[in-house]
């Protein structure tokens, strides 16, 4: 139970080391996820003060055409301006004014349709939207100051095309005011914009002669609107998540790698735990079965003695008995009982005999024997019980010789023939037949021709104190296999064609 009870102990240590390590890989891989989004977040801020320098190098009085920004911009998402983009995998890019409406984009513009809103953040499977507030633009504020800038139309559109103007509302003319002079053009044809008188300030919001000549044309309030609604406020930013994605997979992958290898060394352990657990049982098995053993042999020992000093009063008594029924003046029914003594005493002694023959232990001392021949002697032992019954007795084979112990292969023939003899019935037939089998060995053969023996109990026979003859002790046929396991043979009980029984005994080793 105290084994057992340190078993659940250490698979529970075991789980709980796995689960802690699972915990920290999912800990480490969500850290690595964070980093990663961290670097495309850094990286947008990059692009983000890029852009803000371009726009004010481009910013002239604190306007910019949209004409010159465009190009600009899709050199950004072109991946041909600068280091930092070119590595930071920018789809789309947008600059927008005070009410969250584009007014300069590049890229994928369906892509940028689709991901403006008004987080600031928006991660999706292919790609991640930041809304960043962009270096010199005005937030809305009352006084913008001096690094506000106003993305103007082209300019073509605030001087020629009154249909693209609709943002910059056009002066009225006074009656009888005659159409301006054409804008002067270069040697290209391009629309030369006139250069603005000289100003004290760079900021449109000025009014009077503060202002752009294109714009001075606008009341106030008209000059005021303009500017919010063309002031540049923020930036929106679309880029590529698929190294984001990669590193993510791959970590995961990592992580999962960490985590059943984890699993694997703590399944090891516990496994190896386990067998550790068995053998330690195992070996307190061992023990107490040593222990066991030996108590058992010393039972065997003392019933053994008590069985040899038993058969000397048993003789006592037999002698006793001899005696009175020798006595000349003794009657006939205290002779008839003196002859029940002695029969009674004979059997058990035989009992005795046989339980000290089954107790003791085999020590096999291999000699040099030829089956056949001892097969013979002990056939001439048993002669009377033999011609008592009539009996046929053949012995048949090869004369092999074989290695065993003389005395203990004496007992097994003895043993099986005295079977065979109370098997059979008058003008039986018993036959002992050798012969050679495979890897040099012999096999020996105990065949008669009585009951046989049914199929449950073929097992059962070899066991002490099991007999179907009265006059049975019920160890003969244990003595017999105790001796054959001493050898290393084996023996089994089959079945004889057409009746009977065979007692065979194999693995015999050929004497060289």
């Amino acid at each position: 139970m105290e084994l057992k009870r340190q078993s659940k102990s250490v698979y529970g240590l075991l789980a709980g080391v796995w689960l802690v390590v699972v915990g920290w890989q999912c800990q480490e891989h969500f850290r690595v996820v964070e980093t990663a989004k961290s670097d495309l977040r850094h990286r947008s801020r990059e692009i983000a003060s890029t852009l803000s320098a371009v726009t004010r190098a481009l910013r002239f009085r604190g306007a910019i055409f949209q004409e010159r920004l465009e190009p600009v911009l899709n050199e950004l998402v072109s991946n041909r301006t600068n280091a930092i983009v070119s590595s930071s995998g920018l789809m789309a890019v947008s600059l927008l004014n005070t009410e969250g409406n584009p007014m300069v984009t590049a890229g994928d513009t369906n892509l940028l349709a689709r991901e403006i809103s008004a987080e600031r953040e928006r991660w999706s499977d292919a790609c991640v939207t930041f809304v960043l507030p962009l270096a010199g633009a005005s937030v809305g504020s009352e006084n913008p100051s001096n690094t506000t800038t106003v993305v103007l139309p082209p300019f073509h559109e605030l001087t020629n095309d009154p249909a693209h103007s609709r943002d910059f509302p056009r002066p009225e003319r006074k009656p009888g005011e005659t159409n301006p002079p054409p804008a002067p053009t270069n040697v290209a044809g391009e629309v030369v914009p006139p250069k603005p008188p000289p100003e004290t300030g760079d900021h449109p919001h000025g009014g009077g002669s503060r202002r752009p000549p294109w714009l001075r044309g606008m009341t106030e309030a008209e000059f005021k609107a303009f500017t919010a609604k063309r002031e540049l406020h923020a930036l929106v930013l679309v880029m590529s998540t698929e190294n984001f994605r990669a590193v993510r997979a791959s970590d995961w992958w990592l992580r999962a790698v960490v985590g059943f290898f984890a699993g694997i060394s703590a399944f090891g352990v516990g496994l190896a735990w386990r067998n550790m657990a068995r053998t330690a049982e195992l070996q307190i098995r061992l023990v107490r079965a040593s222990e066991q053993n030996t108590h058992l042999k010393e039972l065997n020992l003392a019933a053994a003695g008590l069985a040899h000093e038993t058969r000397n009063p048993l003789n006592l008594i037999r002698g006793l008995a001899q005696m009175v029924s020798r006595l000349p003046d003794a009657p006939p029914e205290v002779r008839e009982q003196t002859k029940t003594i002695v029969d009674e005493t004979d059997k058990v002694t035989a009992q005795l005999t046989e339980f000290i023959n089954y107790s003791k232990p085999r020590e096999v001392r291999r000699t040099k024997l030829v089956l056949t021949a001892a097969a013979n002697e002990i056939l001439r032992t048993l002669g009377h019980d033999i011609a008592e019954k009539k009996l046929h007795v053949e012995v048949a084979g090869e004369p092999l010789a074989v290695e065993a112990d003389e005395q203990l292969l004496r007992q097994v023939l003895f043993n099986l023939l005295i079977n065979a003899t109370m098997a059979v019935g008058e003008n039986g037939s018993i036959q002992i037949a050798v012969r050679r089998a495979e890897n040099q060995e012999a096999v020996l053969e105990v065949r008669d021709d009585g009951p046989g023996v049914p199929p449950e109990n073929r097992r059962e026979i070899f066991k002490p104190y099991f007999t179907t003859h009265q006059k049975g002790t019920g160890l003969g046929l244990a003595v017999v296999q105790q001796i054959v396991l001493a050898h290393g043979w084996e023996i089994q009980c089959l079945a004889n064609e057409p009746r009977g029984a065979i007692f065979r005994i194999s693995h015999f080793k050929l004497a060289a």
